[in-house]
């Protein structure tokens, strides 16, 4: 007994481990006061959100401790064939799924529900990992260019299907992946491009962008060497750039009313304080109130009378600012920043390079949840519904992390047997 438990535990990173408990377990705490009810006081009431968060973590750990005893070459065996399951399942819950909030991308299983968007990011994560480790696989060379797109590509689809359009957006972290990979920065410089365009473009009347453009571009083709190659590249860009701004109309109207009200007035077009900018005022209130060290545990105003909705899921870092104060936001923010650090850490040990583009993937995976979600809750991003990785409350958001988490633990401790 004591021997297996030895294998199951060996080399296993459990710097890593203890701040995935520390983090669960804050989360846990925040959850408990950001919907706490007096006449249900005990943290493990079943009847409450907070002790069915209890069975989340408790289903979480079993989970870390069947990926853990597992072994290390079945992750990379299954990446293909769980990608195509998640994708079947992402097919099904739009005909059999529960529609909720305006999204069918729910599986209902009585009190509890199952959403297959978030285990797709564990499951592209692997894929990715899977196909990119390849011998002959390079990034450079357009095939793959294309075949990286679509593993990354119908996942978005299918969860915009569901009008899921938070955590389609998720996706676009896996960037980051290719890029460590050897996909050229031109490619990320082009994407702030198309992002700044977007902005500008519902700012800003369309006429008057492009005469912009022509102006830059014409001052650009004045300094440039005039040769063939440039004067395509920059006369492909105006295209592009223009088509961008003229397409802006066409994404922005096919947005359901709610989502177009959030970026109205994330981006000052309107004030709309009592409906669309209702939650992220209330946040910033809630955080603002807290101060330095915070009101105090269960004496937040603002989460005593529900102010803020969602506070226990999408909004739960204003809990952490009204209760614990600036301290508290700041340690939150470093937990999560020391554990980045320790999956990039992680991820350059890796003899195997399926692991090590894996280690990317998941640390762009938890870096775009962290920097929206926290940006949402203070006015710097749009409100688009994502979860605080650990610590929101929902059971497919903690499930998929843990195992999204645990399956690089797993392939760390794995590292020592493989060969260079």
């Amino acid at each position: 007994m004591r021997k297996t438990q030895e294998g199951i535990f060996r080399n296993i990173d459990w710097i890593t481990v203890i701040m995935y408990l520390i983090l669960v377990a804050m989360g846990w705490i925040n959850i408990y006061a950001s919907v706490y009810n007096e006449e249900h006081q005990l943290i493990t009431d079943l009847s409450q959100k907070y002790g069915k968060q209890m069975i989340w973590i408790g289903t979480s750990l079993i989970l870390a401790l069947v990926i853990l005893i597992v072994d290390g070459n079945f992750y990379a065996a299954v990446a293909w064939p769980l990608w195509i399951i998640v994708l079947i399942s992402l097919v099904a819950v739009l005909f059999l799924g529960t529609e909720i909030s305006g999204s069918k991308s729910w599986f209902k299983f009585g009190e509890f529900g199952v959403q297959p968007a978030e285990f797709a990011k564990f499951a592209t994560a692997m894929v990715i990992a899977k196909y990119l480790s390849q011998l002959d696989i390079k990034m450079t060379d357009n095939r793959t260019k294309i075949i990286s797109a679509a593993l990354i590509g119908l996942p978005i689809l299918l969860i915009l299907l569901e009008n899921e359009t938070g955590v389609a957006l998720v996706f676009f972290a896996f960037i980051l992946v290719l890029y460590r990979e050897g996909l050229s920065g031109n490619f990320l410089l082009l994407g702030v491009i198309v992002v700044v365009l977007f902005i500008l473009a519902l700012l800003i009347d369309k006429l008057i962008l492009i005469i912009a453009l022509a102006v830059i571009s014409g001052v650009l083709f004045l300094f440039m060497r005039k040769t063939r190659q440039n004067i395509i590249l920059l006369s492909s860009l105006f295209v592009l750039s223009s088509g961008v701004i003229y397409s802006v109309d066409y994404a922005y109207n096919n947005l359901q009313s709610h989502q177009k009200k959030r970026i109205d007035v994330f981006l000052g077009k309107e004030s709309d304080i009592k409906k669309a900018g209702y939650n992220v005022n209330q946040s910033l209130i809630a955080i603002g109130s807290g101060g330095l060290t915070g009101k105090g545990f269960l004496n937040g105003t603002q989460t005593k009378y529900d102010f803020v909705p969602e506070q226990s899921t999408d909004f739960i870092f204003c809990t952490v600012g009204e209760e614990w104060g600036f301290a508290g936001t700041a340690v939150v923010v470093v937990m999560f920043l020391l554990l980045l650090l320790r999956i990039l850490f992680i991820a350059e040990r890796q003899r195997s390079p399926f692991s090590r583009i894996y280690a990317y993937g998941v640390a762009s995976i938890i870096f775009f949840h962290l920097m929206v979600n926290v940006g949402m809750t203070i006015g710097l991003a749009p409100v688009i519904g994502i979860p605080l990785p650990f610590f929101s409350y929902g059971g497919s958001s903690l499930w998929s992390f843990t195992i999204l988490l645990f399956i690089l633990i797993k392939l760390d401790a794995y590292r020592l047997e493989i060969l260079r």
